[in-house]
């Protein structure tokens, strides 16, 4: 890899230091040092570009990087990076209620296995962080309106599609995901839509993008939001996924532009 710069790269050495220095800290991640004594290359890369550079730029805030990165870890089962991760993310400003409803989330899209694989950790990272069940999402909350006329006209299509093939998937998906998850108060819809997308992208869902892309961008992400979320997930979910997914992004950036 090419060396960058000299401001740059103290830019670089500061980010990947406090990196390094959470990673001993918070046990998962192999410290920068470690990961070195492995693969010097990839070291490399963690410090100067991916730290120091993807990570900084501009059109996704560290917020929303920190819930997509999640998203993507959970989805694909990778805890060993999922405790760092964490900790990060509540630097960056996600409230442990909405990591924690991530996971919720992702028990529905990403499985049961992956949702639980990933509160075992989380449940390690509250504890030694003193978070207690108080600042938690409780099971039972008081739902967001729901908009009728949408869910309505999206239960009748997928009911056209595939009504007769398995009822039982059609009954969840509108009683238990649509008319109750989405529903569900300590994420808010944009953010939902983020980690539904992040998790669909990093496990090679594509042909569920568009549908969620879209009402992502109803919810509020913004098309730079959402190019930007690529770019970052490039690196969490690796380019084939990526390059699978621009031609469905561009369709729905078409759509939204024509609206």
């Amino acid at each position: 890899m090419k060396r960058i710069a000299a401001p740059l790269l103290t830019a670089a050495i500061a980010g990947a230091l406090a990196f390094s220095a959470q990673a001993e800290t918070y046990p998962g991640v192999p410290a920068l040092e470690e990961l070195g004594s492995a693969s010097p290359a990839l070291a490399d890369y963690t410090e100067t570009l991916v730290l120091g550079e993807v990570w900084k730029r501009a059109d996704l805030s560290p917020r929303d990087r920190s819930i997509a990165t999640i998203a993507a870890l959970v989805a694909r089962n990778q805890t060993g990076e999922l405790r760092f991760q964490v900790n990060f993310a509540l630097d960056n400003g996600v409230k442990p209620s909405e990591i924690s409803e991530i996971i919720t989330h992702l028990a529905f899209y990403a499985g049961w296995g992956n949702a639980t694989s990933a509160a075992a950790v989380l449940s390690e990272v509250f504890k030694e962080r003193s978070i207690g069940e108080d600042q938690l999402p409780p099971a039972d909350a008081e739902l967001l309106p729901l908009d009728e006329a949408t869910e309505n006209a999206r239960a009748n299509r997928v009911d056209e599609v595939y009504g007769g093939i398995a009822d039982g998937v059609l009954k969840y998906t509108t009683e238990a995901l649509f008319r109750d998850l989405w529903l569900r108060p300590a994420l808010a819809p944009r953010d939902r839509s983020l980690v539904t997308v992040s998790a669909l992208i990093a496990t090679g869902k594509i042909e569920q993008v568009s549908f969620h892309l879209g009402k992502a961008m109803d919810n509020g992400l913004t098309k730079p939001e959402a190019s930007e979320l690529l770019t970052h997930l490039a690196f969490y979910a690796g380019w084939p996924n990526i390059f699978s997914t621009l031609p469905v992004a561009e369709k729905v950036f078409e759509a939204k532009a024509s609206q």
